[in-house]
């Protein structure tokens, strides 16, 4: 989608009752899980589109045709921008529509380091206390990464991820960390996806969670956190070889 055009056809918008998806991103958003408003719906639909990259930086966001697609005012479409403009995920200026918030690729890079100091202390933490049966999970998890990457299905593989990494900051028990981690929010989900969506990514993604996991059930802590630090600065590589600034398109 290029910048300044409409939001999407509702055939374009994926159902908010997508399981993993929908759930996720209402917990970031500090909705109720229920996410029964048509606020939540609207608000869930258009940071989906957002992290699934098929609504870009500095793309318009039409309030109207959102009312459209959505039968609803424009009250409820107003709540769900304001939701994501706490977000950082979009820009509200006066007398100008809405647009999908940029982020530049300083920021980017900030964002990254960030990440990945904190999750080797998510994966020394796996290491501390994860018990068999929580390795036993996170085995799970990757076999459905690898399903996903035998079907070369980004999204599926995406969203696979994103179980695996909330898996391990469950298993982690530690409340603060995963407050931290929150905060970067749709940000680093966006970006994620970005980087997961680049030509040959996925299996090399496999392999490393692969590696990842041997770490953790040999309780080799300072490996784990090496890896840990490899999977998200390679996520950051991938975005820079992308040629993403964050700008309008």
């Amino acid at each position: 989608m290029k910048a300044g055009t409409a939001v999407p056809s509702p055939s374009g918008f994926p159902s908010v009752g997508d399981g993993t998806r929908r759930l996720e991103l209402l917990r970031i958003l500090k909705r109720s899980m229920a996410g029964d408003s048509i606020a939540d719906e609207i608000a869930v639909a258009v940071a989906t589109e957002i992290v699934e990259g098929r609504l870009r930086p500095g793309d318009d966001l039409n309030s109207v045709e959102l009312a459209r697609t959505f039968r609803s005012s424009r009250t409820p479409v107003r709540e769900a921008l304001l939701v994501l403009e706490r977000e950082g995920f979009v820009e509200i200026a006066a007398r100008r529509r809405p647009r999908v918030a940029r982020l530049a690729l300083r920021e980017v890079r900030e964002l990254y380091n960030l990440r990945a100091q904190l999750y080797a202390l998510v994966s020394r933490r796996v290491v501390a206390v994860g018990t068999d049966a929580d390795l036993a999970v996170l085995r799970g998890h990757q076999r459905e990464l690898q399903s996903a990457a035998d079907d070369d299905d980004v999204d599926r593989y995406f969203w696979a991820n994103v179980r695996f990494r909330n898996a391990e900051m469950e298993i982690a028990r530690d409340l603060t960390l995963g407050r931290v981690l929150d905060t970067l929010g749709l940000r680093a989900l966006q970006l994620r996806h970005l980087s997961l969506s680049q030509p040959g990514r996925l299996w090399p993604s496999v392999t490393d969670h692969a590696r990842l996991l041997r770490a953790y059930e040999d309780r080799d802590a300072d490996l784990a956190a090496a890896l840990t630090q490899s999977l998200v600065l390679g996520g950051l590589a991938a975005i820079e070889r992308s040629g993403w600034t964050g700008e309008e398109t």
